[in-house]
C-alpha cells in the first residue's frame, strides 16, 4: 500500500517524502524545532521593543558590547536603552545556539535529505540575520534594520514549518485527500504571501514612518483573503480539525490585529490618544507579534493543505487546469 501511495503522490506532482514519512529515529528534531519556534517569539518581541524605543544604537559596537565580550557584559550596566539592545543580542545568541543544535539533530537523526538541508538553511539564515544586525550598528545603514526585521519574520515562519515537518502528524498517511486541494493550496499560499508583504510594509512604516498607504492596502488584501480562506475551509472542510482550528485562529488574530493597528496608529502618529509612551510602545510591539502569529497560522494552513492534497489521484490531475482559474 505504501508503494502504491507513493506512486500516486508522484503522479500528482508531490514528493512523497514531503507529504508523509516514516517515524524518525529520535524525537529530538521535533522537540528542538518546536523549542526554536517558541524561542523566536520573545526574540521578535524584544526586537520590536528595541525599534519602538529607538534603542537599536544604544550599544555602539559589535560584536562586543562597549568593549566587553557580549556574554560577560556586567548586568549592573544594563540600564536604559542598553538593557533592551543587549538583551536583544543575548536572546538572538540563544536562538542561534538552538538553531545549531537543530541543524545537528537533523543531520544525524532525520531521514529526509531535503529536511536536513532545510535545517542547514535555517542555520544559514540565522547567521545572516546576526550579521545584518551587527552591520546595522557598525555601518549605521537604516535599510539594514528594515531587512533585518523582514528576515526575522521569514526565519520565524521557517521554524514553524520545521516544527510541523518533524511532528507526529506529518508521519501519518493521508487516508482521505482533499477533493479541492488545488484551490485551497493556492488560496492559502496567496494569503501567506500577502501577510508577509504586509509585514514588509509594516517594517517600512515602523522604521521610517512612511508608506502608510501600502500598509493599509496590504492590510485590506490580507483581510479579504483571510475571510475567503476561512469560509472556504469552513464550508468545504468543516470536518478537518487540522485546517479548521488554524483558520479560526487566523480569523481571530485578524480582528485583534486590526484593533491593535488602529490604536497603534492613533497613538504614534496622531494626538488623539493621550496614553503614556510605554503603552504605545507595548501596543506597537504586540501588533508586530500578532502579525508574526498570523503568518505562522497561514503557513500551517498552506503546508497542511499541500500535505492533505497528496494522493488525490487522476481526478485531481484532470481538474488541475480548471482549478487554476477557480479561485
Amino acid at each position: 500500500m505504501r508503494e502504491v501511495r507513493s506512486r500516486r503522490d508522484e503522479g500528482n506532482g508531490f514528493d512523497s517524502s514531503f507529504t508523509h514519512h516514516s517515524s524518525t529515529l529520535s524525537r529530538w528534531p521535533h522537540r528542538l524545532a518546536a523549542l526554536l519556534a517558541c524561542a523566536t517569539v520573545p526574540l521578535l518581541f524584544i526586537g520590536g521593543l528595541v525599534t519602538s524605543l529607538g534603542a537599536g544604537l544604544a550599544v555602539p559596537d559589535w560584536p562586543t558590547t562597549f568593549g566587553y565580550n557580549m556574554f560577560l557584559y556586567p548586568w549592573a550596566k544594563m540600564v536604559g536603552g542598553i538593557f533592551y539592545e543587549h538583551s536583544h543580542r543575548l536572546a538572538a545568541s540563544s536562538v542561534g545556539l538552538l538553531t545549531i543544535a537543530l541543524a545537528l539533530s537533523f543531520w544525524f537523526h532525520e531521514q529526509r535529505q531535503w529536511l536536513r538541508w532545510l535545517g542547514l538553511g535555517a542555520l544559514f539564515l540565522v547567521i545572516v540575520q546576526g550579521v545584518l544586525g551587527g552591520l546595522r550598528v557598525v555601518l549605521l545603514q537604516h535599510i539594514l534594520a528594515i531587512i533585518h526585521a523582514c528576515f526575522a519574520q521569514a526565519f520565524f515562519a521557517l521554524t514553524v514549518s520545521l516544527a510541523l515537518f518533524t511532528s507526529a502528524e506529518w508521519s501519518e498517511p493521508v487516508n482521505a485527500p482533499l477533493a479541492d486541494g488545488g484551490r485551497l493550496r493556492r488560496l492559502a499560499t496567496i494569503t501567506t504571501a500577502l501577510i508577509y508583504l504586509q509585514i514588509v510594509a509594516g517594517a517600512l512604516l515602523r522604521h521610517t514612518g512612511e508608506r502608510f498607504d501600502a500598509h493599509v492596502l496590504f492590510a485590506a488584501l490580507v483581510a479579504i483573503h483571510i475571510v475567503l480562506l476561512t469560509l472556504q475551509i469552513a464550508r468545504a472542510h468543516g470536518d478537518r480539525a487540522e485546517l479548521l482550528r488554524p483558520a479560526y485562529s487566523l480569523g481571530a488574530l485578524l480582528l485583534l490585529q486590526v484593533a491593535l493597528g488602529a490604536l497603534s496608529y492613533l497613538g504614534k502618529f496622531t494626538a488623539m490618544l493621550h496614553w503614556p509612551t510605554e503603552a504605545i510602545v507595548l501596543l506597537a510591539t504586540t501588533h508586530l507579534i500578532v502579525g508574526a502569529l498570523m503568518l505562522a497560522a497561514s503557513v500551517i494552513i498552506a503546508l497542511r493543505a499541500y500535505r492533505l492534497s497528496s494522493g488525490t489521484g487522476a481526478e485531481a490531475s484532470a481538474n488541475v487546469l480548471t482549478e487554476q482559474y477557480s479561485v
